[in-house]
């Protein structure tokens, strides 16, 4: 798929205030710093369309983008560490996971994990909520560039290792990196395949690959 358009729609603070959800949509999620505008703005080849900053938990609000007038890219506001309060970052869980529930033209989350550190517990946490809400995702490993090989396939192994201590099967992984453009065009492809299941049934209804263990 080519990008050939890519425009901010508007930011949202309520599931109440969002636009029409006429369109697939893909959602975009990660711990704080964990590079998600960088990945977004590289998946699109826009430089600046999602605003990044060094300072963690910039992004407030859930923000839609319209690309190739054909589908939405959601940024989402990052979990774990942030320079807000207590109070703050619960409206904001609430206000995730209301969308994510509810949003009937919402095809995939992407969840974005540093490949750079070791399994890392709000990451863990996040995903296992997941699948206690039966939200269809995936896991985007960014900042690929920044380990060796051998460290980055290490980092890899024990995150799948510690989810598969509370899911039956793992779901699918892609390896990115916004400096070299590594998985852009898988992550294209996997929207490209669901924007024609949109258009052939409506939302997909893709169910997470497995219940967690416990529940």
């Amino acid at each position: 798929m080519k990008i050939t358009d890519a425009r901010f729609i508007k930011s949202s603070f309520s599931k109440d205030d969002l636009p029409p959800d006429i369109y697939p949509e893909y959602a975009f999620i990660g711990r704080s710093n964990v590079g998600k505008s960088t990945l977004i703005n590289m998946l699109v080849g826009r430089r600046n369309l999602a605003k990044t900053s060094s300072t963690p938990g910039k992004t407030r609000s859930i923000n839609h983008f319209l690309i190739n007038n054909r589908w939405y890219l959601v940024d989402l506001p990052g979990y774990g560490y942030a320079k807000v309060s207590k109070k703050d970052r619960d409206q904001w869980q609430k206000m995730i996971f209301d969308y994510l529930r509810n949003r009937k033209s919402l095809m995939v989350l992407f969840v974005l994990v540093d490949a750079r550190l070791e399994p890392q517990k709000n990451d863990l946490e996040f995903i296992k909520n997941l699948g206690k809400n039966q939200i269809p995702f995936l896991i985007v490993f960014t900042k690929a560039d920044k380990v060796s090989n051998n460290q980055l396939i290490h980092n890899i192994t024990l995150f799948k290792k510690a989810m598969l201590r509370d899911w039956e099967e793992l779901p699918e992984l892609v390896i990115t990196s916004a400096v070299t453009g590594r998985g852009k065009e898988q992550l294209l492809e996997i929207i490209n395949s669901l924007n024609q299941d949109f258009d052939a049934f409506g939302r997909k209804q893709i169910k997470v690959k497995k219940d967690n263990k416990n529940d």
